[in-house]
């Protein structure tokens, strides 16, 4: 066999998420009907027909100017979810920020005329993308031109907190002059953690230093060069709850972190706690935190961002006396709403002629032959994606990887950025609120700092087939499961497509195979009688069902890794009772 190519991709991981055990790792590898929408568009250019922009809530003038420029534009503001439904079947495009939900029933009444759904603003949990994507439209957003906003509050209401601005503002309102009652704390000295150290969570790092404030950051895959620029350290998780006296939320909703703020969290955290939310609502446990304001544990909370917006009437945190909140105003400044409608305005446009937009959320752009072939392979690049970055240790951070094929084809007859991107996606989307597509892989990628090699390896035989396996491998970094280790230093996960299915064959040096279905538990052992027995019974007692084992090993009595396919969640019980087996080594629990 021989290496016929090479080359590099420029990526990095600075998102937020700490991944262990609990968490959930969604699959949304999405891939929309190839061509549809872009001829559809192009065509009606070619014709000389201006599109049409819906725009459903407010946007900057400097947007709504460059959409003129382009498209017959219908700004109409605070519709019904039963008026836009009537109207967007007259549109091309539709402009949302977070107010308005774009549902199934929206682009089922499109009838197939909308062609794209801009989000102003980073998130899009108001947008349904699998829908979306079901009836060809584009989805793309405006992601970086509200940081330094969203920073700017996440410190004004960091100040409004430790000096009961706002409380004290409505005693005096009401005739009071209660000087005692308000008495503040110092910011300087004081210990800020910053939970996820992203774009914004970085610029709030830095403006809290220049308060005097003593800054740590948990973000397992944020780069430690870059923190130390910053003057910010790195820690756990835990370390960060047990230790700060404020904490600045600015971690992505995701499966892993909804509600990661919960009765378990606030029972570690340092007594008289301060907590500040702009990120997103639904990453704090409100009962919980509700409970916690209560006892003491947490002395105030500041929070722009809410699970259900608005948040009622009746609702307990919101009228809390140590409460101070704000109506999602983290990009609500003059110079963010500017910037955020031309980033959208230009990726709406972009796509309305045509082009690729960097931003996109999903697109169009697999030929379905190609897809159908590879599908099996897809679905095995991104579950290995996904098993690496859960091995991975974090500190450092996630920095380079390699992916090598191995295939019996040519160059010219295996296209692999569909694969590429899908080793992207899994190496991004479960510590991110990005989705990952062939189109913003590599875009997504060089935002975050990895450099990402590929390799192709050339076997002799039938090129019936397009890949004999697919390997992934992180260099220079530590590993939650030392065996995962290969004789290179690197992590080392390899996989292979059989009957259809992926499977995991290799764990660094240890050959396995399992099927990359559910959950899996990788366990290094002596290699000597009973294990597979006991394993088995402590998962039988939780009813857990176990779809597929294999165990490889070094030698007979040696070492040995055992991995276990189950199609249910243990309990975190179950897992340290495997952990107790006096011949376990070590294990880990791995959720796909």
């Amino acid at each position: 066999m021989s290496v016929i190519s090479s080359w590099n991709l420029t990526i990095s991981l600075n998102t937020t998420l700490s991944l262990s055990w609990r968490s959930s790792l969604p699959s949304r590898a999405i891939f929309p009907r190839p061509k549809k929408t872009r001829t559809l568009v192009v065509l009606a250019i070619a014709l000389g027909a201006k599109p049409t922009v819906l725009v459903s809530e407010k946007l900057g003038d400097a947007g709504i100017q460059l959409l003129k420029t382009f498209a017959n534009v219908d700004c109409s503001y605070n519709l019904s979810p039963e008026e836009l439904c009537t109207k967007i079947s007259l549109c091309d495009a539709l402009i949302v920020r977070s107010g308005t939900k774009v549902t199934r029933e929206v682009f089922e009444s499109a009838m197939g005329r909308l062609k794209v759904v801009g989000r102003a603003g980073v998130g899009i949990d108001n947008v349904d993308i699998s829908a979306a994507t079901e009836h060809g439209c584009l989805v793309v957003n405006a992601p970086t031109a509200n940081t330094i906003a969203a920073a700017e509050h996440g410190i004004a209401l960091l100040t409004a907190v430790s000096r009961n601005v706002a409380q004290a503002d409505a005693s005096v309102k009401a005739g009071k002059w209660e000087r005692n009652k308000y008495v503040g704390v110092s910011l300087v000295g004081k210990t800020l953690a910053v939970m996820g150290f992203g774009k914004v969570g970085s610029e709030v790092a830095r403006r809290a230093k220049g308060l005097g404030m003593q800054v740590i950051a948990h973000d397992p895959y944020a780069p430690a060069d870059r923190a130390r620029a910053i003057g910010v350290e790195l820690v756990s998780f835990e370390e960060a709850l047990t230790t700060a006296d404020f904490i600045s939320l600015h971690m992505p909703l995701t499966p892993a972190t909804s509600k990661m703020f919960n009765d378990e969290a606030f029972s570690r955290v340092k007594k008289g706690v301060r907590i500040i939310n702009v990120a997103r609502g639904g990453v704090i446990d409100e009962e919980a935190l509700l409970r916690a304001l209560d006892s003491g544990i947490v002395a105030q909370a500041a929070l722009d961002v809410f699970t259900e917006e608005p948040p009622p009437q009746e609702n307990k945190l919101v009228r809390h006396e140590n409460v101070t909140v704000t109506p999602h105003l983290g990009a609500s400044t003059t110079e963010a709403q500017e910037g955020v409608a031309l980033e959208i305005a230009e990726a709406v446009v972009g796509a309305l002629k045509g082009e690729l937009a960097a931003t996109a959320v999903n697109a169009p752009m697999v030929p379905a032959e190609v897809l159908l072939e590879l599908s099996p392979y897809v679905a095995l690049a991104e579950k290995l994606g996904r098993l690496a970055v859960q091995l991975a240790a974090g500190g450092s951070g996630v920095k380079f990887v390699k992916v090598t094929y191995a295939s019996a084809r040519g160059p010219d007859d295996l296209d692999t950025r569909l694969l590429r991107a899908m080793v992207t996606k899994g190496l991004i989307e479960p510590i991110s609120s990005v989705f990952v597509n062939l189109v913003n892989a590599d875009f997504i990628g060089k935002q975050r700092g990895l450099r990402l090699t590929e390799e192709r390896i050339v076997l002799d035989g039938s090129p019936e087939k397009p890949l004999e396996f697919i390997q992934v491998r992180i260099a220079n970094v530590e590993s939650k499961f030392a065996s995962a280790i290969s004789n290179s230093g690197e992590i080392t996960v390899e996989g292979r497509v059989k009957d259809g299915k992926p499977h995991l064959t290799k764990v660094g040096s240890f050959g396995v195979d399992v099927s990359l279905e559910g959950s899996i538990v990788l366990c290094r052992q002596s290699d000597q009688p009973g294990i597979i027995g006991k394993v088995g019974n402590i998962l039988s007692e939780e009813n857990v069902n176990v779809n597929f084992m294999s165990v490889g090993r070094i030698a007979p009595g040696k070492q040995a890794v055992m991995t276990i396919g189950l199609d249910e969640e243990p309990s975190r019980d179950a897992l340290k009772k495997i952990g107790e087996i006096t011949a376990v080594e070590e294990f880990v629990f791995l959720k796909l």
